[in-house]
């Protein structure tokens, strides 16, 4: 297994008091990589104790391996079980017709906009269901899974993992905690409607967990210890101009519906700050979370059809991003963890 970052790496951090911290793990795809590439780097402090992942669609994954490859053998073991569940993912993706065309390459584009396999896929995708094209049901992901994570193992893991899905007949969340994932669990969260069919537990479908939380914060403020979050922000909240084409239309709506249910979670953050009394119990405990955020510019550039991109050199180069955003993190803001939150949420109240 080949990689550009040894896992050896010192960590650069000046000794201090550990403080305990929460991950809030948006979805997006083959985008995950990006905040593997920030887990990877933040697990080699040794101050940073995990307490608590919050996750849907590749973010689920991501917490999921993390906690399992955490209870097996702590800080390395975590990054290690992720690097292996990534590698996973990129070679069982070497036979997918899916892939950049030659233009895309040309023009050093990860996008597969000009792939004509692509464009097949997503034109069949208005007009035909999975239920259609894919009538076994098949996800590659169920056998990667399988490989990657031992659930016995993660249902007693000390670091805490909740999974949000979408049950399709009450477009209400489902949250999933350690004792009860299972690889359809993980599926379930990254099932998007036009690629997969809904995935069926305990008698009830469910769709990705990003049309009602994405991820979902009020499991971290209520079940965990910690007072710090950060949030590993993989979907642009903004996005400059206005988009003219049929697929940057349909991509910019899709970032905005999936960064919708979290953007109400973190307005009510805010307001519940600018109340004199928030009161004693779960009020006070939102208002007292500490929240920050690792996010990349470089995300902007990236469109829809790259979230299907399973390139080892896209996922690393994501993952190298997510080291660099997470270094620069540490540098700005490390000192404030565990003290005061380094987001402003003031900004989201705009025009309510």
């Amino acid at each position: 297994m080949t990689t550009s970052t040894p896992l050896t790496e010192p960590v650069s951090g000046k000794h201090r008091e550990p403080v305990s911290v929460d991950f809030a793990l948006q979805g997006g795809g083959a985008h995950g990589a990006f905040a593997w590439g920030v887990l990877d780097r933040l697990l080699q402090e040794p101050w940073l104790l995990i307490d608590g992942l919050s996750g849907t669609s590749a973010g689920a994954m991501n917490a999921a391996v993390l906690s399992d490859g955490y209870a097996e053998g702590g800080p390395e073991g975590a990054r290690v079980a992720l690097e292996r569940f990534w590698k996973r993912v990129s070679d069982g993706a070497l036979m997918s017709p899916l892939r950049r065309s030659p233009l895309d390459i040309l023009m050093g584009q990860w996008t597969m906009d000009n792939s004509p396999m692509f464009v097949a896929m997503d034109l069949a995708a208005r007009l035909f269901s999975p239920y259609d094209l894919n009538p076994g049901g098949f996800n590659p992901l169920q056998d990667i899974l399988a490989k990657s994570i031992d659930f016995a193992r993660l249902a007693t893991s000390p670091v805490k993992v909740f999974v949000t899905a979408t049950n399709v007949r009450t477009g209400r969340p489902r949250v999933f905690r350690n004792a009860d994932l299972t690889a359809d669990a993980l599926l379930a969260s990254a099932c998007l409607p036009m690629m997969f069919q809904a995935i069926e537990i305990d008698g009830e479908a469910y769709w990705d967990g990003g049309f009602s939380g994405n991820p979902t914060i009020s499991p971290l403020v209520r079940e965990s210890s910690a007072d710090d979050t950060i949030l590993i922000q993989i979907n642009p909240v903004e996005r400059p101009g206005t988009p003219r084409s049929a697929r940057d239309i349909l991509n910019r709506e899709n970032e905005i519906a999936f960064n919708a249910p979290l953007l109400k979670e973190l307005r009510m953050i805010a307001l519940l700050r600018k109340v004199a009394d928030p009161g004693q119990s779960e009020g006070a405990l939102w208002a007292s979370m500490r929240l920050h955020r690792i996010a990349s510019p470089a995300m902007i550039d990236l469109g829809y059809s790259s979230k299907l991109n399973a390139e080892w050199a896209f996922l690393c180069m994501l993952r190298d991003e997510g080291r660099r955003c997470a270094e620069g993190f540490l540098a700005e803001h490390g000192e404030a963890v565990g003290h005061h939150a380094t987001f402003d949420l003031d900004y989201l109240l705009e025009g309510v």
